[in-house]
């Protein structure tokens, strides 16, 4: 699958609608940024079943604020709309594989009883 360019106007759309996001926080003077780029293609080539997206910091800042990125290359995993998993700073193409797979495995039960709970008392 290709990576999706993720802006203010369907970032939460994306989240919503896809059960597993994995959020690539980039600028394009960010040397290490741009380096990895194509392992994060790479991976969204291997991982079809995943949507992969890019968000520029520097034409998107408010999603950046928003989830407190302040360090680029960022990247959040996020499954069924929780964001499960962050990392800051420059990662090769191994530890991200790595990332990855954790994600695939985390156990979504404890994640899913917090958003019961919180439905629960409202």
């Amino acid at each position: 699958m290709a990576v999706v360019t993720l802006t203010k106007e369907n970032f939460k759309e994306t989240i919503t609608n896809n059960d597993f996001v994995i959020i690539d926080f980039w600028a394009p003077w960010c040397d290490p940024c741009v380096a990895f780029t194509p392992t994060f293609e790479a991976a969204a080539e291997k991982n079809a079943d995943i949507v992969f997206g890019m968000v520029d910091t520097e034409k998107d800042p408010e999603i950046a604020e928003y989830f407190d990125v302040n360090k680029i290359p960022g990247i959040l995993v996020v499954r069924e709309q929780a964001g499960i998993h962050a990392q800051q700073g420059e990662i090769g193409a191994p530890a991200f594989d790595e990332i990855i797979k954790w994600a695939r495995d985390y156990d979504m039960k404890t994640v899913r009883q917090y958003y019961k709970d919180e439905a629960g008392k409202s």
